[in-house]
């Protein structure tokens, strides 16, 4: 299962996967094909706190 807690995340945030991207400063498409393969630890943190961020949690 690639990436499927950062996939759920951003449904659940409402956003897309492009303003995600946006946040964490890549393109869309090099966002897509990054979640293609599993991701590191920390970079999954990096993601799900722009998500939190975003959401103005933080």
């Amino acid at each position: 299962m690639n990436n499927i807690e950062i996939r759920k995340a951003i449904k659940e945030s409402g956003f897309k996967h492009w303003q995600i991207a946006d946040i964490i400063g890549v393109a869309d498409t090099t966002f897509c094909r990054m979640l293609r393969r599993e991701l590191p630890e920390d970079r999954k943190q990096e993601i799900l706190i722009a998500i939190q961020v975003a959401k103005g949690r933080i």
